[in-house]
């Protein structure tokens, strides 16, 4: 068997559009729900197929994570496990999202994994099953596998395809780093926004739970949202640290991308309610 390369297979970021808290669980996770959609903003990983089950990772990131905490490593290996596949893989991975920022990178980078190797290795299991496997992984992993914009619930496994609009984006990346587990953890994180009904969600004013405390435990975010929130209606995406602002041009959201302070990175992207993951899939 000739090793066959396979190239460009995106890892796209993710907003939350609105995120809500409802309650927490007696085994510690919180119960919540969220919509979830794409941008046109991504990581890129190509793979080759190696006859041994070798896995190798290589990538451009400035701090190296350790394989046995690496999610792209973790991905191929229990796919491997789960299906018995004896091939292995050499990965390149090109990081081009913010890590935890909000965006989803890591968890991303895991479900284009899964996606294309189980492509690539013909390990044929269907996409609830990998979905099964990311879960394993990390909460936000079967969105980006189901690749469609998503309302979620539980503690964000249990999915539904929704369509909202698909406007343009501006997304600021503070320069700080926001622990998930440390918002979770704080006691002032509100725990009892009522469950409301898809339709509800969607035709009601869309909010983050997580926001007030991160902007006031982070004054770098509340800083980049107060300037973000003079040019267009903006929110924090996750548990931070990414804010995001919504324009209906291109051209308006580039035109607020060059006012930026130097101090603040940021990158326009369009929304987009299917995953540009589940287009290279359609190449093959």
């Amino acid at each position: 068997m000739t090793a066959s390369l396979s190239l460009g297979w995106p890892a796209p970021a993710k907003l939350n559009l609105f995120l809500h808290i409802n309650a927490q669980r007696s085994d510690g996770y919180h119960e919540l729900q969220t919509l979830f959609q794409f941008v046109e903003h991504c990581d890129y990983l190509d793979f080759k197929v190696l006859e041994t089950s070798e896995l190798k990772l290589h990538s451009n990131m400035s701090a190296a994570v350790a394989d046995s905490d690496n999610l792209i490593l973790r991905a191929a290996k229990s796919l491997q496990q789960r299906t018995g596949c004896q091939l292995g893989a050499e990965i390149w991975l090109d990081k081009r999202l913010p890590m935890g920022g909000g965006l989803g990178g890591g968890s991303s980078d895991a479900a284009t994994t899964l996606v294309a190797l189980n492509q690539l290795w013909k390990t044929g299991l269907s996409a609830t099953e990998l979905c099964e496997l990311g879960l394993k992984l990390g909460a936000d992993v079967p969105v980006f596998v189901n690749g469609f914009s998503a309302f979620a619930e539980g503690v964000g496994e249990k999915l539904q395809n929704v369509e909202p609009s698909e406007p343009w984006y501006l997304v600021l990346v503070p320069q700080v780093h926001v622990s998930t587990a440390e918002v979770f953890q704080d006691p002032e994180l509100p725990r009892d926004t009522p469950k409301l009904s898809l339709e509800s969600l969607m035709n009601s004013p869309w909010k983050n739970d997580c926001q007030t405390l991160v902007a006031k435990r982070y004054p770098q975010v509340a800083k980049t949202l107060d300037w973000l929130l003079e040019y267009a209606p903006s929110r924090m995406t996750g548990t931070g640290a990414c804010v995001f602002g919504q324009f209906e041009q291109e051209q308006q959201a580039k035109d607020v991308l060059a006012k930026l302070p130097a101090s603040i990175k940021g990158f326009v992207a369009k929304g987009a309610n299917k995953s540009p993951l589940m287009l290279r899939l359609a190449q093959c």
